[in-house]
């Protein structure tokens, strides 16, 4: 049965292409909603590029025909913008009818009375408009369409447990390659091999989508800046860090458990040590956590320190462990003005290409998809890209733990040999830290 669907502005600011994924189903658009995207088409960011994209594509709708009347869409639905509610027959009058999202429910009631045979539904990225929505008795749903599917909530971990005879993990120690049964192994796949006898057998590999095989994991014979891996996780993680074949790599995992600090070191020691990149590129959204500060004073790169300390708190603590106090500080601004580090902002990585650069995506979780397509899509040749974050510290209003970015990459390059996954789940910068992230 055919559906009409009303479209809150958050959803179209949200993925500017949302008028276009609803199948062969009716879209209505309130002209309220047309004019709060005209208010943020002057925005410097992504949401102002998307106020700008919707308009674009109802121009060349408009084109096609009236939009007040309806215009056909590829699918063979229709999209209209609706000019006018009803809103004192329609709308309670505990909501006010001046705030658009109150006006959209309006419309929404006025479209369900006026077409008593098709289903009517309000998509709204925004929680507080499904909850009015439904106690008016209306269908609300959340824009699902870049949401991942997740089995059992479960986003993947990037590594697998097997359990073999302990001749056949002495195999694979000797030979450094296992060939696995019929099974499902993603690309780029970590495994633990434990033993079925009860001894202490193990072993470590990742499976490599070339040769179908599990391949044993590359020695790290010393210290990457100063830093081992204290854990299965952060063996895994160097492991793809360091591993040029892989240009994407995903790392989620709770605070304190090295995401951010494993990465640095595995770029500084690819740029400085190697010279396999021209520079260590670190991004982050800038998006503040609790009561904004408002605008910050000085230049670019004294507005976005605030934003980027966590970054330099890393970085110095690399540094610090190589050089003296005093020489770490020196080094940090050497490398910067010789332009082999930077920090940036991602609204200023927009229309870049990015070649033979190391680039730290950090906070990631805080992205859509559309924006995660932006970045990765930004990297040129020999370029690499890590994204981390922890899915479950999500400071964007209308992001959850299925429709962000950074777990929207995970999902989609899981199987894909160029992208590699780590989850880690041991926190390191210290014990409280680790209880605070489990039991706050």
């Amino acid at each position: 049965m055919k559906k009409i669907y009303v479209l809150d502005t958050n959803v179209l600011l949200h993925d500017p292409n949302a008028m276009f994924s609803f199948q062969d189903n009716d879209v209505v658009i309130p002209l309220v909603v047309i004019e709060e995207v005209d208010g943020q088409k002057r925005r410097q960011d992504e949401v102002g590029r998307h106020g700008r994209l919707v308009a674009h594509h109802l121009d060349q709708l408009r084109q096609q025909g009236k939009l007040s009347e309806g215009v056909g869409l590829r699918h063979g639905g229709k999209l209209r913008i609706q000019l006018k509610h009803e809103s004192p027959l329609h709308l309670p009058q505990d909501l006010d009818p001046s705030k658009p999202d109150n006006q959209v429910i309006a419309l929404t009631l006025q479209l369900r009375a006026e077409n008593p045979q098709t289903p009517v539904i309000l998509v709204s990225k925004d929680i507080n408009v499904r909850v009015k929505a439904d106690a008016l008795n209306l269908v609300a749903e959340d824009y699902e369409t870049d949401k991942v599917v997740l089995k059992d909530e479960d986003l993947y971990d990037g590594m697998m447990t097997l359990q073999l005879p302990s001749e056949e993990i002495e195999t694979f120690t000797r030979t450094s390659v296992y060939t696995p049964p019929n099974g499902r192994i993603y690309c780029n796949q970590f495994v633990h091999f434990k033993s079925l006898n009860g001894t202490k057998s193990s072993a470590l590999g990742r499976f490599d989508a070339e040769t179908r095989q599990v391949m044993a994991l590359v020695p790290i014979k010393k210290e990457i800046w100063g830093i081992q891996p204290k854990n299965l996780g952060q063996r895994f993680a160097f492991d793809i860090l360091l591993d040029d074949r892989i240009p994407l790599v995903t790392m989620t995992g709770q605070a304190g458990t090295g995401k951010t600090l494993l990465a640095l070191a595995a770029g500084l020691h690819k740029v400085l040590d190697q010279h396999r990149y021209r520079r260590l590129l670190v991004t982050r959204p800038v998006i503040p956590m609790g009561k904004d500060v408002g605008y910050l004073p000085g230049d670019k790169d004294e507005k976005l320190r605030p934003w980027m300390q966590p970054i330099y708190d890393n970085l110095e603590y690399l540094m610090g462990g190589i050089y003296k106090e005093q020489m770490a500080a020196d080094m940090i601004r050497n490398i910067q003005e010789k332009g082999i580090f930077e920090a940036e902002a991602l609204t200023y990585i927009r229309g870049r290409s990015i070649p033979q650069q190391f680039i730290i995506v950090d906070e990631a979780q805080n992205l859509t998809p559309h924006e995660v397509k932006t970045i990765v899509s930004r990297a040129g040749e020999g370029t690499k890209i890590v994204l981390t974050g922890d899915p479950n510290q999500i400071d964007h209003p209308y992001l959850d733990f299925r429709s962000n970015g950074l777990c929207y990459a995970v999902e989609k390059f899981k199987d894909n040999p160029l992208a590699g996954h780590v989850t880690l789940t041991k926190g390191q910068r210290s014990e409280l830290a680790e209880q605070a992230a489990k039991l706050l």
